[in-house]
């Protein structure tokens, strides 16, 4: 066995998570170095101005029905159960887990040992062990650096151990397929294969803060931040294609993160030190800040299309996936802060990508509204983002982060309600979907008219604009916003069809009522009365 350290390593050695006889070892190595071994591996290749390209096969994305954690005395009565928290027994994560340390024996392994969490009351050392180089990079990216000083002193409090090359057997494993995450709170132990999607890496550990963090009084969330001049922070939610990431890096404001925070009783802290962008169709003039991040030395380009001669990037072609995505260090973004913290949130922004074309463009909520449509975390599925999908879905995702998350999600509701009402937050409710009609029919609200919204909300400009009730779903609509047209702003004004248009909008709100059935027995008075219809 040969170690190779890129930079000073820690004396916690592989041993304490089981792995031994491996062939080499490449400790925190630094970007320059995992380029040379992506790219002498044959990981990846050198793109137009620097980024590395590389493909994930098969699975372009998260497989959520592969997740599991693992019930045992510790998590037995404290995680939610179900569908997205799948049980996972004791002795079978310790039987994968010797299959797999097997499999990495005479293997070489990449170590980066890194953080999570901005705040220091909060920050957690975690290891992440991979099969590749570039996960090595993709993980060195998305997680906080450590120095050289706290490289020698590393102990990782979580590990990952990710090898994609494995592949686990169902009948012998007990996983549904041959790809596998399982969490394991008690040894803090995640294990990953049968998957190149890098993101599971990235997620796994943002489950582990999302269960971490609450009976600490700490709200995990998953939405972006940034500040203003003068240091306010507004916080954006929103689920994959909702604009939670294009419309927090905004050049006139810093970016605090894009992605996963925390909120405690100083304020906002980001969990990762790296930013992971879709990129499909991304335009240098509506997303400059992420565009620029394309042509960049460190980025990691997922399932882009790159020309085999001129090694250009196509941005426009989907073939390989919808989900094409770029995961780079939060330098990479110019008017990011590093210290990945902010005050208590002044705005909170949810935003919904809604396809059905009914829900109004901008609405303010009340705090049981808030409540409501956190625990429902609505978006659209459109045509060609899943195999199968023809029309438009609607999709709920609890907290905005249903399977990141394995509390009941009316805990993450609950720590919501309260940090609101301490600090008097107010909270809108941005459509960045469609108008005048469904998706096929309507067309997408242009993002000038939302950058429009968000900016007359985060400046002050419609906190005392009048307001108009949605019949249907009792959404308190503004009558008027600066660059926006007035007929945009009720949304059944832009529809030709009025009656279409209610009916329309009656069967959504049917759907988010059947949606929250699920929680019935746990909503108050005044969460039930927020319900649309």
């Amino acid at each position: 066995m040969r170690e190779h350290s890129g930079e000073r390593r820690s004396g916690y050695g592989l041993e304490n998570h089981g792995l031994y006889n491996l062939k080499d070892i490449y400790w925190t190595l630094t970007t320059p170095e995992l380029y040379e071994q992506a790219i002498y591996r044959r990981e990846g290749i050198l793109t137009h101005l620097g980024p590395l390209a590389v493909r994930t096969g098969h699975h372009t994305g998260r497989s959520a029905n592969d997740k599991f954690i693992v019930r045992d005395a510790s998590t037995a009565d404290k995680v939610w159960w179900g569908e997205i928290n799948k049980p996972f027994p004791e002795d079978q994560f310790d039987a994968l887990h010797h299959r797999l340390a097997s499999y990495l024996q005479m293997k070489d392994v990449y170590v980066q040992d890194c953080f999570v969490g901005a705040d220091a009351a909060h920050r957690m050392p975690i290891r992440i062990i991979t099969e590749y180089a570039w996960h090595s990079l993709f993980a060195r990216n998305l997680f906080i650096q450590a120095t050289p000083h706290e490289l020698s002193r590393h102990v990782p409090e979580f590990t990952v151990i990710d090898a994609p090359r494995f592949h686990a057997i169902p009948g012998v494993d007990g996983t549904t397929s041959e790809t596998f995450i399982v969490i394991n709170f008690a040894k803090k132990l995640v294990l990953v294969g049968g998957t190149s999607y890098a993101g599971e890496i990235k997620k796994s550990i943002f489950t582990v803060m999302n269960y971490l963090l609450p009976p600490k009084g700490v709200l995990p969330m998953h939405c972006a931040a940034n500040l203003d001049a003068a240091g306010h922070t507004a916080l954006f939610f929103g689920l994959s294609g909702t604009g939670k990431t294009t419309l927090s890096a905004d050049a006139a404001r810093t970016l605090i993160g894009d992605d996963e925070h925390g909120w405690n009783e100083n304020g906002i802290f980001n969990f990762e030190g790296g930013c992971y962008a879709k990129l499909i169709r991304l335009s240098a003039e509506a997303e400059p800040e992420i565009y620029a991040t394309t042509r960049r030395f460190g980025t990691v380009l997922e399932n882009v299309t790159v020309a085999s001669l001129t090694r250009r990037l196509d941005l426009d072609d989907d073939s390989l996936t919808e989900n094409a995505r770029g995961a780079y260090p939060i330098s990479h973004i110019s008017n990011a802060t590093r210290a990945g913290r902010g005050g208590h949130p002044r705005n909170i922004l949810f935003l919904t990508a809604d396809a059905f074309g009914v829900l109004p463009p901008i609405s303010r909520l009340t705090r049981a509204q808030a409540m409501y449509h956190f625990l429902s975390g609505y978006t659209a599925k459109v045509a060609g983002t899943e195999r199968g999908i023809t029309e438009p879905v609607p999709y709920f995702s609890a907290c905005y982060g249903a399977p990141f998350m394995p509390w009941h999600p009316k805990r993450y509701a609950e720590l919501l309600g309260r940090k609101l009402e301490e600090h008097d937050v107010p909270v809108w409710l941005i459509n960045t979907g469609w108008s005048g009609g469904a998706y096929g029919i309507g067309q997408r609200i242009p993002i000038a008219h939302t950058r429009a919204m968000v900016n007359a909300v985060l400046d002050g400009r419609l906190n005392d604009a009048p307001l108009k009730t949605h019949p249907v779903f009792g959404l308190d609509m503004p009558t008027a916003c600066p660059g926006v047209p007035r007929e945009l702003l009720d949304p059944r004004n832009t529809w030709r069809d009025k009656n279409a248009y209610d009916t329309q909008a009656r069967e959504l709100a049917a759907r988010f009522a059947e949606n929250i059935k699920k929680y019935a027995d746990d909503l108050d008075r005044d969460l039930k009365l927020a319900s649309p219809g």
